[in-house]
Parts: structure tokens; sequence; C-alpha cells
């Protein structure tokens, strides 16, 4: 079983409707947090007197930033939670090559580079004996593809993918990836998109009960979290 306490954790999208549950339950663990989002003021009160980074995921040299801060704020990097998100909803006919590249960078590329820059510390904490863990929230979009969202389960998906083939990779450094697909949880991620309009959705889970099950699935040595391991849903 791993332990949260005295750990160092780095959690990206911390202040939005799943990162700000799940760092405050590892705060409560007694993790040491790096809370990494855009808007300062907001991470702050999150959970105070964490390390915070404020930043562009968009940018390419962003995970190198994050990482450094949380050696530099903690000694040494256990883990990675990767909790940002960019939606969007229309017809794949007429989203513009903008918003498929917003997507794309935030949704897949941005949690593949922070992994690439966050390795080397990882293993280093695997050495040292500590289970690093990296969890990356993709969605059940990426096993159930929706019309209307075909751009956005596209990338939730190639992150899956991405997923399960670098989780055997770093298995040989004794880092441990976790692909987490929740269910339609309401974190009001619909009601911000980057384009177009949400469909009338279902009822979704509440954010903090999702928030614990994944926390549950990185202290009981999981791998995988598909949508059907959060329990019955609307």
């Amino acid at each position: 079983m791993t332990s949260f306490a005295g750990r160092s954790v780095c959690v990206v999208g911390a202040s939005g409707g799943l990162g700000t549950p799940i760092s405050r339950r590892l705060a409560a663990a007694g993790a040491r947090l790096t809370l990494c989002g855009r808007d300062a003021s907001r991470l702050e009160s999150v959970v105070p007197g964490a390390a915070i980074v404020a930043a562009d995921l968009a940018e390419p040299g962003t995970p190198e930033i994050i990482v450094q801060a949380s050696l530099a704020a903690h000694g040494g990097l256990d883990g990675v939670v990767y909790a940002a998100g960019v939606v969007a909803f229309g017809p794949a006919s007429e989203l513009p090559d903008q918003v498929l590249t917003q997507l794309f960078t935030i949704n897949t590329l941005a949690p593949m580079r922070l992994l690439r820059a966050a390795a080397p510390a990882l293993a280093h904490a695997a050495e040292e004996g500590r289970e690093p863990f990296v969890v990356h929230l993709s969605a059940v979009v990426a096993e159930q593809p929706m019309a209307g969202m075909a751009a956005y389960a596209a990338t939730k998906a190639a992150l899956t993918a991405f997923d399960h083939a670098a989780a055997r990779e770093l298995r040989r450094s004794k880092v441990r990836l976790i692909d987490v697909r929740p269910p339609h949880t309401e974190t009001g991620l619909a009601n911000r998109p980057v384009f177009g309009s949400a469909p009338a959705l279902p009822p979704g889970l509440e954010p903090d009960h999702v928030a614990a099950r994944i926390l549950a699935a990185v202290t009981e040595g999981e791998r995988d979290l598909a949508s059907e391991d959060f329990g019955p849903h609307l």
C-alpha cells in the first residue's frame, strides 16, 4: 500500500473541478504539494502553503518548469497527477484548426511532455524505495466516444493509448502510470467549452467521490481505472 504522508506530489490543473478535491485530499493525507495552473490566486486558495506554479501548459517548456519547481520546493518528486483539460462540442466537420490544436495540446501533448520531464526524478524516487506514481485523467469518452465530441474523445483516446504503452515501459524503472477514465463528473468543465455548447447530459458523479476513488487506486496499487470502476452512476 502506498502512503502519501511526507511525499512530494505535483497536481497539474489543481484549481479545477477534479484537481481541487484531489489536492485537498492529498494534503489531508500528509503529502507535500506543488500545485500548477494558470491563475496563482486560485491555486493559493486550494491548499494554503503549498508550492505554486502559475504557467501555461500550452508552452513546450512548462513541464520542465513544473518539475524543477517540485524539486526545489520538496527536494524530490514522488507523484504526478495531471488533472488539467479543455473540452469542445460540435460536429467534427465544424471544429476550427485552432480548437483542434488547443484540445490536443492540453489534453494529450501536455501530459505526455510532463511525463517525459518528470521521468528521471520519478525513477530516482523509485531507486530510493518511494513507490512513485503518475495519474493521467482521461475520460469515459476514450471508451465510449460520443457524437458531437469527436475531437475531445480523440484526445482522450490518444492519451489512454499512450498511457497503456508507456505504463509497460515505466515498469522497468518501477514507476506506476495509472490511466483514469471516470464517467461524466460535475466539474463544470462542460460549461466552459473552448468551442460549441454542451448537449444535454445526465447528472454526473460528485467530484469528491471521483477524487477519493482515484487516490484509493494509487494507495492500493491499481494500474488502470476504467469508467466501470467508479461504481454505478446515472
